[in-house]
């Protein structure tokens, strides 16, 4: 899979955030695609909020995850799976509603198993999470247009 920001790998993970529901439901949108990188933007709204009136913590745990896993999904072979099988998210500040950025790498990747990192970041760029995430990485089922 070309893996640059002009190639299909962009396509690739735009093209599946576009047809979420998940990703739409939270507002998740892709900022920027790199081989083993993305950057990816929710504007965080009322109802993304918590009792105290920051956004909850699984809405950035949710955005972490995801970053992870298409960092990951940017540097696998095409038609591969993934699927996170371990998520360990460390909350550092709360979150105000607005916009958040979450930047996922992919720290290593063998043939099953990939390790990512994300951060979570205000509009000022202070961390307000920091995600670890092991992910398998499976083969092609017979038909991969059901791939998340």
């Amino acid at each position: 899979m070309p893996v640059d920001d002009e190639g299909s790998a962009r396509d690739e993970v735009r093209q599946r955030v576009a047809s979420s529901p998940f990703a739409a439901s939270l507002g998740i949108s892709v900022e920027e695609v790199r081989e083993g990188e993305i950057t990816l933007r929710l504007d965080a709204r009322p109802e993304h909020a918590n009792l105290q009136g920051t956004v909850h913590g699984g809405v950035l745990a949710a955005l972490a995850d995801t970053a992870a896993g298409l960092a990951v999904r940017s540097a696998i072979p095409p038609g591969s799976r993934h699927v996170s099988v371990n998520l360990d998210v460390q909350f550092l500040a709360p979150a105000a509603v607005g916009a958040l950025t979450a930047t996922g790498r992919v720290v290593r990747s063998g043939r099953r198993i990939a390790f990512a990192h994300a951060d979570v970041t205000d509009a000022v760029g202070d961390v307000l999470a920091s995600a670890q995430v092991t992910i398998a990485i499976l083969p092609p089922t017979a038909d991969s247009s059901e791939l998340q």
